[in-house]
């Protein structure tokens, strides 16, 4: 496959895929800095706990209907405004927070609602009692958390499609995974760095100024990405609808979807989702934290070791005559993880199999993005990547779904034991998708890489 983006010289790369990540790291505070918040501020202003979990994981929904579509404007559009714009439109939602906590209260401004005009719609008639209501439901907190992640997922939709496709179509197959490892880890540490600002800034300065920072730096994320980020996507482009169900079909596409789904559904359905209640079940606790703090720590090592994989995977697989072999290792290390995670009744063990998995989750994504792109043309490697992303999402939002019910009735050693047969699985399609697309089960990069 070669490259849609020829720059002028080898360091141009360099410089747009550290755009890149900066952009999509500092970007991702927006995503974490909620997290350690909005659960405490729920009792304050009085959101339910059903509510608050509605609010935290509807950018993952919103995500599954705009993944799609994002792929294929990326194809038809090429990356620059898509990931400009989706990096934007993060910033705006992050925004959102603060005019969550800033409203009035309805109460003190309930005065408009007697200023405003009877007004006669149809059967319907909007006099001071509805307009009250209205009121009452444009100052709701919740209504603005709400529809700020709903912005959210549609923004990091387009952003994790273009991310991707750049480092897809600056790199070739002797840089394409490391290229991939770093874009990825980028994403995926501004997250946890989102949570530690709204921790820490929150507890300081409040709960308005950690908001307002995540927002300032979401909007210089965009700012830097509008500055340094090239059009790499020349394509033809398309003049078809753009639909949310627009996905690529093609067997490289559901190969490695498929191995994302596994893996998104064992590490944030299962992991994250499972990890303080084995905690608090276990009396697992250290440094005077109680069971919610030590998973912080437990969450913060995956994600770090993830980080380091990331980098070290994608770079052992440029290194290779084949990605393949170093995707299976890493897959081992996650079958290892929650095998160790099964048995473990220490915080040693704990370390230890969190390191395993984050090390497994880390080192497959660089590698397998490349070899997304190794098998993909240039003019899908955008619908692509959303059908990973649709699949990621997928598996990440049923896993919660499953394994929370089924460690009440199982407990906790069988649901990880069964957890562990899912890299194994994804291993298995790994193989034969690329078999069956490539005709072997380690394929090389091609002449032109």
């Amino acid at each position: 496959m070669t490259s849609g983006y020829v720059p002028a010289s080898l360091e141009g790369v360099p410089r747009v895929i550290l755009a890149v990540v900066a952009s999509t790291f500092f970007v991702g505070f927006g995503g974490g800095v909620v997290f350690p918040i909005l659960p405490n501020l729920g009792a304050v202003l009085g959101i339910s706990a059903f509510v608050v979990g509605l609010i935290l994981s509807a950018n993952r929904w919103v995500r599954l209907v705009a993944n799609a579509p994002a792929g294929a404007l990326v194809d038809r559009f090429g990356v620059r405004k898509p990931f400009v714009y989706g990096l934007f439109i993060e910033g705006v939602a992050t925004f959102g927070y603060v005019v969550a906590l800033v409203l009035p209260d309805p109460a003190s401004v309930s005065w408009v609602a007697y200023a405003l005009p009877t007004v006669e719609l149809g059967p319907i008639t909007l006099g001071v009692e509805q307009w009250l209501l209205v009121l009452e439901g444009v100052l709701a907190p919740e209504a603005w958390f709400l529809l700020a992640r709903i912005l959210w997922g549609v923004g990091s939709a387009a952003v994790f499609a273009t991310a991707y496709t750049i480092a897809a179509d600056v790199s070739d197959g002797g840089s394409r995974g490391l290229n991939m490892g770093i874009v990825r880890g980028g994403m995926l540490l501004g997250f946890p760095s989102g949570m530690v600002l709204g921790g820490v800034v929150s507890s300081l300065a409040g709960e308005v100024v950690a908001f307002g920072l995540a927002a300032l730096f979401a909007l210089i994320a965009s700012g830097v990405a509008f500055v340094l980020v090239p059009e790499t996507h020349v394509t033809e482009r398309e003049s078809r609808a753009v639909k949310p169900w627009d996905i690529e079909t093609s067997l490289p596409a559901l190969t490695v979807g498929l191995v994302n789904f596994g893996l998104m559904f064992a590490y944030f359905g299962v992991l994250f989702s499972t990890l303080v209640l084995l905690l608090a079940e276990k009396s697992l606790t250290s440094f005077g934290l109680n069971a919610q703090g030590m998973s912080g720590i437990f969450m913060a090592v995956t994600v770090v070791t993830a980080g380091v994989a990331m980098v070290v995977g994608g770079r052992l697989s440029d290194t290779h005559a084949s990605r393949v072999p170093v995707l299976l290792a890493f897959l081992g290390s996650f079958f290892v993880g929650f095998l160790l995670l099964a048995r473990s009744a220490s915080i040693e063990g704990l370390f230890v199999a969190c390191i395993c998995i984050g090390a497994g989750q880390g080192g497959t994504s660089g590698p397998m993005m490349a070899l997304l792109a190794d098998l993909m043309p240039d003019d899908r490697m955008g619908r692509a990547s959303g059908t990973n992303n649709v699949l990621g999402d997928v598996g990440g939002g049923l896993g919660p779904m499953i394994s929370l019910p089924a460690i009440e009735i199982f407990g906790f050693p069988p649901v990880y034991a069964v957890s562990a047969l899912i890299p194994l699985i994804a291993g298995a399609v790994l193989l034969l998708g690329v078999r069956k697309e490539t005709g072997t089960f380690y394929p090389g990069r091609t002449a032109s890489d």
